[in-house]
């Protein structure tokens, strides 16, 4: 066998290779469970499902910028846990140390996707300040959504009116962010660690 032909061979055996991990992954996406089916937004179908393939899992986080002038959680404990993943919602329970009273609810309505904030206190009754959030702007992607504050939140808390909460899946790394903006500015950000699940 020539140079050329062993070259050739190297070549076609990568292709094939190559080509097997590819419909290999496409029948791992067809497999994993679907979900949202009433959003009408493929982009917001397809962020859903994403999401939803952590269901039942937990992973640590960290803050990673909070704007000056704000209280630091920078020295607290981050941790999510995907609790819920249903065809029309997804909880994702957010716990700083052991303050339990956070979930981010990401919710299937008249075929949007709503963001919204649950606050509780320790007994389980909501808090006075809680549900705000908003719809996905339309705009996002399967790895990314933005969430400007509607008109519930514009009632429940004035000052949020120009509020957009981003939440945004990286896949290299593989992690999990939450944002919140005001007025363009970035106010706060949080970012966890979906590659190493944490054992609960």
């Amino acid at each position: 066998m020539t140079k050329y032909n062993f070259l050739a061979l190297i070549l076609f055996i990568a292709l094939i290779f190559s080509a097997g991990c590819r419909e290999q992954t496409a029948r791992e996406a067809e497999d994993r469970p679907q979900y949202g089916s009433g959003l009408i937004d493929p982009a917001e179908k397809a962020f859903f499902n994403n999401l939803a393939q952590y269901c039942g899992q937990s992973f640590r986080g960290e803050q990673v910028y909070m704007a000056e002038g704000r209280e630091s959680w920078a020295h607290m404990e981050f941790m999510m846990h995907v609790t819920v993943c249903e065809d029309d919602r997804i909880y994702v329970p957010f716990h700083l140390d052991d303050d339990h009273s956070r979930t981010w609810m990401f919710l299937v309505e008249d075929g949007r996707l709503r963001f919204r904030h649950d606050h509780r206190h320790d007994d389980g009754t909501p808090e006075e300040i809680t549900m705000y959030g908003g719809y996905g702007d339309g705009n996002g992607t399967a790895l990314r959504q933005d969430f400007p504050g509607d008109e519930y939140t514009c009632e429940l808390i004035p000052r949020s009116c120009e509020a957009v909460w981003r939440v945004e899946l990286s896949e290299e790394p593989q992690t999990y962010s939450y944002m919140l903006w005001f007025h363009g500015d970035l106010l706060f950000k949080a970012t966890f660690d979906l590659e190493n699940p944490v054992d609960q």
